[in-house]
């Protein structure tokens, strides 16, 4: 009888594992792949507008995560800011930058200081860093007008650079 109710045991803490598994698993946000639809997320600027990704729909979204701590991110701000001022007013671009972990007061300081304008979000309950599977910073995901991800860009890039332009102007010019 000793032998039976270990083996019950055994299945009964197995099935619950299954269970506690498979819940966690439907409860992790899926992570888009290129190619693969965006889930919406909202943002908070630093005057605490609310806006979801979703209202950018129609136009081509530059989403990147940076903070003021991360040294290869202090060292792309930069070539962001260029390309901000590039496509400033064309209604088929937004920049999209989320601020990952940092101050947000010692960031507006720093914004400031530098004289960049770009925007800058919050991302409160950190869904857009877990939705991407973000690693570390900075990291940039380009979204098409369709709300669908086509590049993924890990570590710092220049941004203002012909092939960044090129590829950002040949997707605003998607239907």
């Amino acid at each position: 009888m000793g032998k039976n109710k270990s083996i019950i045991l055994l299945l009964i803490l197995l099935s619950l594992m299954t269970i506690v598994f498979l819940s966690v698993r439907a409860h992790t946000p899926k992570i888009t792949d290129i190619g693969g639809t965006v889930q919406d997320f909202d943002l908070v600027d630093p005057n605490n507008n609310r806006t979801k990704l979703s209202d950018m729909k129609g136009s081509v979204v530059f989403l990147n995560f940076w903070a003021t701590w991360c040294a290869s991110c202090v060292e792309e701000l930069p070539y962001v800011e260029k390309l901000f001022r590039a496509f400033a007013g064309n209604s088929s671009f937004r920049m999209v930058t989320i601020l990952y972990k940092d101050n947000p007061q010692q960031a507006l300081n720093f914004m400031k200081q530098t004289g960049y304008t770009f925007p800058i979000y919050l991302n409160p309950d950190e869904s857009a860093s877990k939705y991407f599977g973000l690693t570390g910073v900075p990291e940039t995901f380009i979204i098409d007008k369709k709300g669908v991800l086509r590049t993924k860009v890990l570590g710092p890039a220049e941004w203002d650079s012909p092939q960044s332009v090129a590829l950002l102007q040949s997707l605003m010019q998607e239907p």
